[in-house]
């Protein structure tokens, strides 16, 4: 940031906002939950009988009790009323001229609290029956639909014509992409509040120059943005004070295809921002997620007793060693470089690694400098939150990595303190010169210094990812947890162990004894040992068709009788749970439907707070591993994936035993566990290209498609896995100088493949006409989707286009990281070992 840029920057500052918008945004992120507890509300009959009681009942009385002030204290609106006026809110524009043609003024929400904010109800609810005795307080999902026309104020349903429907399921999705932990925190919405002056003060000068841009907010900034317009009257009054005129909140736009309104703008957003402030407008935590999951069901989970289900979970009297752990998500920017002495420049680039040993980070990666390349590098990556960054700048002294092959030279180094980054005092981001320590520095010299830009999201505990393997040696065409009562059973052990290889806790199953109240069937029992305490204790018990489990108060049949929504076998207890064949809802993958997931269920419950589900753990059972996301959940997780295993026996000899293609295969739990713990990245086209994994120490990259094709492909001329016309859809990463990648090409497998690719002439992964979803790189064409048709995926890159979206439509603001377009590459892990 310069002189010119920081006065800028102040200058935005003064911008006066009417509301404290850090809570303003609290309370409506805690809004946005409660209503998407309750989907109902977003489409259907439900969703008409809302905007019906909105209009005919919340305005009038709304209208009412500001004009007359009647009735004392604060009025509570009913939560199905609050989520159609916030989206009419969210156009301030024709919200004002609604209520000023039916009642006269702009009606505030002064003096109203949300129905989750509010006490008690009662005399709000009392209010309501008087005014409208045969319509309910609160719209519940049972409620029958009423033909009951109201007499009082009926006008004001005719008199509204803005299409509150659309409003809503442009909406519906906003929720899903702010939902992360880092949204919650005062550090990161107090930065935000900063960014969104900064935001106004790019639409200010624009207007002042007569310049007509439309300028795409990120999603923090958008959060911001919400919550000024929520406040009717302050939002209508500082934008006239700033603007001369109401400031337009347009979220109509959905499309996030390269060349689009979106894509343009939210590339132009970011150039003016950084140009401006000489600040990143790229930020942890506030980036595109991709699209929604798929539901799993449409109806809601209604749990009969409505005490908190971890009041209900029973202690488990087993202690297990358990590793605790939190990781972050990081982007990382080189902005630029100075006081370089002569001799030293050359291809510049800087590598970064971890100083400590970190869970989720190992080896490292490089980036370009953007003021050396004139091209956005962006790193992204999980690790651990302590310890420190290093960063090395490095020169080859070559004109191109093509035509060295002389190892690269370190000019200097410097680190960067996570602590620092992530203490009270921070907002989880900086921006600054880091002075390099160097072996030649002339005392009389400046010194040389790195302009870097760091932002993280707020520390979160890492989910839980266990092996499985057998303590004994045992055939591959033998039942891999065998059930009978073979003689090996008994010495037989499956022990789970972490990613240190630690044994957290071993299984062994065995006949117990003849149940005579059950015809004398021979009863079977779990045991389970850790390396805390020696002592085998019983986990769960079996009889007939039903497996127990001691600790925990769930039992489940072994009858399997797949549910109408698709679920395998159910969990009876005090949580509603119920497992799934494939990667659901949190690990459901981001690129084409089509990808064949492997061995995977997902196990999900259903609760009062995740009436619509939450995915609680996966299990692998080819790749031999488990993924447990909640803490209380993993001895249950652990014992329910050992009899999983018993369920599937015809199914585990097909999965244990090895294939050509399985002998060419070594994946690591984390790669399957989720598409975000691992990130690959490519260095830029200044020094050799290379592939280096941040977060999995060794995994195969080259391994066979289902397509026969290599998933790592180098040519010259020809389309990568799954490229050519018409191809297929396959994953992996390739790179060309002419021709489609992975699902490249005229068709490109008609909606074509994931995976990524780099290219310096034509469409990039699912590029062509019909394009498909997933990572790519690109000089000039189709990127994420890209092509006629194309659709959205996860991250991308180009030198011409936005990120993955962006901009208002489809939940107002959604912006991808424009990662490393043209030079270095970052995608997913996954995008490599997809089977």
């Amino acid at each position: 940031m310069n002189e010119e840029q920081e006065t800028e920057w102040v200058e935005a500052q003064k911008i006066v906002v009417g509301e404290d918008l850090v809570a303003a945004a609290q309370q409506q992120l805690a809004f946005l939950a409660a209503v998407d507890r309750r989907r109902w509300l977003y489409d259907g009959h439900m969703l008409e009988r809302a905007i019906h009681r909105y209009k005919a009942c919340w305005l009038p009385l709304l209208a009412k009790h500001t004009e007359s002030g009647f009735p004392e204290g604060p009025l509570v609106v009913p939560l199905d009323c609050e989520w159609i006026w916030h989206c009419h809110r969210l156009n301030p524009v024709q919200y004002k001229k609604d209520c000023e043609e039916v009642f006269g003024r702009i009606l505030d929400n002064k003096n109203v609290l949300s129905s989750l904010q509010a006490k008690s109800k009662e005399e709000a609810a009392e209010m309501w029956a008087k005014l409208y005795p045969e319509e309910p307080f609160e719209l519940e999902y049972a409620s029958l639909s009423s033909d009951k026309s109201f007499d009082m104020y009926s006008g004001a349903a005719g008199s509204i014509k803005y299409d509150l429907v659309s409003a809503v399921k442009r909406q519906s999705s906003f929720y899903y992409q702010v939902s992360k932990p880092t949204m919650r925190d005062p550090r990161f919405l107090k930065a935000a509040v900063a960014r969104y002056k900064g935001f106004l003060y790019l639409i200010k000068r624009n207007q002042d120059s007569s310049m007509k841009r439309f300028c795409v907010p990120t999603y923090d900034v958008d959060v911001m943005w919400h919550s000024h317009q929520l406040h009717p009257l302050s939002y209508c009054n500082d934008m006239k004070q700033l603007l001369g005129r109401i400031l337009e909140h347009d979220d109509t736009d959905s499309d996030r295809s390269k060349g689009q309104k979106l894509d343009v703008s939210f590339s132009e957003t970011t150039k003016q921002y950084e140009d401006t402030f000489g600040l990143r407008y790229w930020r942890a935590g506030a980036m595109y997620r991709g699209s929604l999951p798929s539901p799993l069901t449409e109806i809601p989970y209604f749990p009969i007793n409505n005490i908190k289900n971890e009041t209900n979970t029973k202690k488990s009297q087993m202690e297990l060693p358990l590793p605790r752990s939190l990781f972050v998500e990081v982007l990382l920017e080189i902005v630029g470089v100075k006081n370089l002495p002569d001799g030293q420049k050359g291809n510049l680039f800087v590598s970064f690694s971890k100083k400590q040993p970190d869970l989720f980070f190992s080896g490292g990666g490089t980036l370009g400098i953007l003021s050396e390349t004139g091209n956005r590098h962006v790193a992204g990556f999980e690790c651990e939150p302590t310890g420190e960054l290093v960063l090395a700048l490095m020169s080859n002294n070559g004109t191109s990595h093509k035509a060295t092959s002389r190892p690269a030279k370190t000019i200097g180094t410097t680190s960067i303190s996570l602590q620092e980054l992530l203490n009270a005092d921070s907002n989880l981001s900086m921006e600054k010169w880091f002075e390099l320590n160097t072996n030649t520095r002339n005392l009389d010299s400046a010194p040389i210094c790195l302009r870097v830009a760091v932002s993280s999201t707020v520390p979160v505990p890492a989910p839980l990812v266990l092996n499985m393997s057998r303590s004994n040696p045992l055939s591959l065409r033998t039942c891999f947890f065998p059930l009978g009562g073979g003689g090996h059973q008994v010495s037989s052990w499956t022990r789970f162990e972490d990613d240190n290889g630690k044994e957290v806790i071993s299984l062994h199953i065995r006949n117990a004894r003849k149940d005579v109240h059950r015809n004398n069937s021979v009863l079977k029992e779990i045991l389970g040992i850790t390396r805390l305490s020696r002592k085998p204790r019983i986990l769960a018990e079996h009889a007939e068709n039903e497996w127990i489990l001691k600790d925990t108060n769930f039992s489940i049949n072994t009858n399997i009788k797949p549910s109408h929504d698709g679920s395998l076998l159910g969990l009876k207890g005090d949580h509603q749970i119920k497992l799934y064949w494939g990667k659901k809802l949190e690990y459901e993958r981001k690129c084409c439907k089509e990808h064949r997931e492997g061995a995977c269920m997902t196990v999900v419950e259903f609760s009062t707070e995740n009436p619509y589900g939450k995915a609680l753990a996966l299990f692998d059972l080819k790749s031999r591993y488990i993924k447990v996301d909640e803490e209380w959940f993993v001895l249950p997780g652990i014992v329910l994936a050992y009899i999983i295993t018993t369920l599937f026996q015809k199914e585990q000899e097909r999965f244990f035993t090895p294939t050509d293609e399985d002998v060419k295969e070594v994946i690591s739990p984390n790669d399957e566990a989720g598409e975000n713990i691992s990130k690959v990245t490519i260095t830029d086209s200044s020094v050799p290209v290379e592939i280096v994994t941040v977060g999995v120490a060794s995994t195969a990259i080259t391994k066979k498609s289902s397509h026969g094709h290599e998933n790592v492909s180098s040519n010259a001329n020809s389309g990568g896995c799954g490229g050519g016309c018409g191809s297929g859809c396959g994953g992996g990463l390739m790179k060309t100088e002419e021709s489609g990648g992975c699902g490249g090409g005229c068709g490109g497998g008609c909606g074509g493949g994931c995976g990524s690719m780099k290219t310096d002439g034509s469409g990039g992964c699912g590029g062509g006409c019909g394009g498909g979803c997933g990572s790519m790189k690109t000089d000039r064409s189709g990127g994420c989707g890209g092509g006629c048709g194309g659709g959205c995926g996860s991250n991308m890159k180009s030198s011409h286009s936005g990120g993955c979206g962006g901009g208002c439509g489809g939940g107002c603001g959604g912006c991808g990281v424009m990662v490393t377009p043209s030079g270095a590459n970052v995608v997913t892990h996954q995008d490599l070992v997809s089977a």
